[in-house]
């Protein structure tokens, strides 16, 4: 019997190594229950490029709550002008297991919107 954790991340894998052949720097999201985090990882996975999450001073200042759709999607767009002004355009969605749909669906399209593209 495979924990929760180990399930994620056993699905996780596959999309690892498709991203790892388009070689494009990678958009990558971690959701627990009270906060949301999203790092932009560079092509080859040594850097991180660009990082948001709702652990930041300026976002809790925002936010009540950092586990919900809204906040999900203001770290969606902090991500997205983060990761241009370090330059980089296109990123491939790494959803790291989890299912695209509410918060991390939130994050990735806010992000779009923000102009990232994936």
């Amino acid at each position: 019997m495979m924990t929760k954790k180990e399930q994620r991340l056993r699905r996780s894998r596959q999309t690892r190594a498709r991203i790892a052949i388009q070689r494009v720097a990678r958009l990558t999201v971690l959701r627990s229950n009270t906060h949301i985090y999203a790092q932009v990882i560079s092509e080859d996975g040594t850097r991180v490029l660009a990082s948001a999450s709702t652990v930041e001073k300026e976002v809790r200042e925002q936010l009540s709550n950092g586990g919900n759709v809204a906040a999900a999607a203001l770290i969606g767009k902090r991500i997205a002008e983060k990761a241009k002004a370090a330059g980089v355009e296109k990123v491939a969605f790494d959803r790291a297991g989890f299912a695209y749909h509410g918060r991390v669906k939130a994050l990735a399209e806010a992000a779009r919107e923000a102009g990232l593209q994936f």
